[in-house]
């Protein structure tokens, strides 16, 4: 008797379960089944934390799509769509890029993937090469911006070039360039024809201040040296078709990035320096001589970095043409002349 009553008691205490609804993670109602097992798991899956209700896509809605499923199957489908909007979304940017849109960003909106342009960055500050600071001389930086390795042709602009990159021993860049309009007054515009019948009295009077504009050795070597580019024009048309020559009337490109990598002189300013030395010309090392191509850009010494390497460049490509065809007419000119004169 002992034993059934015990029986009867343990198996009256145990209450009757009924199965009961439950909210699945993923916002589906599912029945709880009887396998012990699947009792034990429910608990589990509740204690999760609580994610936020995904809406059901319009598309799922109108395929009459069961939203009965497993978490499992839910999970995948889930993953599945993710993974295709991701495909879609990289799809409309390639597309958007092939078609030269920029600045672009993909947006779902309702299935429907849709492009809305964004407003282009702020450009930073204009990269220089590494001479030119924020504490520079505006002048200077405007020559560098505007002049200093454009390619020029215009001989008289090339003689100014020339005593100014002589003048560099004595003065500064800044301080040239303070003084280009005096320069140009008493150099009469650096006229080569003009500058060539300076007498010696016309040589000293050349002062700023009551002091000579450069030392007396540099004046004389202005006039010495236009005197003989008379001499090269006669020769060879030109004394722009004289220094381009030396570089087969293309500039030369060294694309340094650093500003320690830029020489003071080069195996090609050793040629012309000797060059201009036999035939007369004053005060024209190598170091003068280099100096004169980088600004005259006969040598593209502008930084890889600095904005005005490639504007250098391109510059190049417009001026070579016409100046090809000036030389050739001027070729033309002076064997013409040379039939008469025979």
């Amino acid at each position: 008797m002992p034993m059934s009553v015990a029986v009867k008691l343990q198996s009256s205490a145990k209450p009757v379960s009924e199965p009961r609804a439950i909210l699945g993670p993923t916002g589906n109602r599912v029945r709880a089944s009887d396998d012990p097992k699947r009792k034990t798991e429910a608990p589990k899956k509740l204690q999760r934390p609580k994610k936020p209700v995904q809406v059901i896509p319009a598309p799922v809605v109108r395929n009459n799509v069961s939203t009965d499923s497993s978490c499992s199957s839910d999970s995948s489908s889930s993953s599945g769509s993710s993974a295709k909007k991701k495909l879609e979304s990289s799809r409309t940017t390639v597309m958007a890029k092939r078609n030269g849109v920029k600045n672009m960003k993909v947006v779902p909106d309702g299935g429907v993937v849709e492009i809305e342009e964004i407003s282009p960055k702020v450009s930073g500050p204009i990269k220089r090469c590494d001479w030119i600071t924020s504490n520079s001389d505006p002048l200077y930086t405007s020559f560098h911006d505007e002049e200093w390795g454009v390619p020029d042709y215009d001989d008289r602009k090339l003689f100014e070039l020339l005593v100014f990159s002589q003048a560099l021993g004595e003065l500064s860049w800044p301080a040239i360039l303070s003084k280009r309009d005096i320069f140009r007054k008493l150099f009469d515009n650096f006229d080569i024809s003009s500058i060539a019948q300076f007498t010696e009295k016309k040589l000293l009077s050349l002062k700023v201040n009551g002091s000579l504009l450069l030392s007396e050795p540099k004046l004389r070597a202005v006039v010495e040296n236009a005197k003989q580019m008379l001499k090269v024009q006669q020769e060879f048309g030109s004394f722009s078709n004289y220094c381009w020559r030396f570089v087969n009337h293309q500039p030369l490109r060294n694309g340094f990035r650093y500003a320690r990598q830029v020489p003071v002189k080069t195996p090609k300013a050793d040629i012309i320096s000797k060059d201009l030395m036999q035939r007369g010309f004053r005060c024209v090392g190598p170091t003068v001589v280099y100096s004169f191509m980088q600004v005259s850009g006969i040598v593209n010494d502008h930084l890889l970095t600095c904005f005005r390497y490639q504007e250098c460049n391109a510059n190049v490509k417009n001026d070579l043409k016409s100046n090809i065809e000036e030389t050739k007419e001027l070729t033309k000119a002076l064997e013409n002349t040379c039939l008469s004169r025979d």
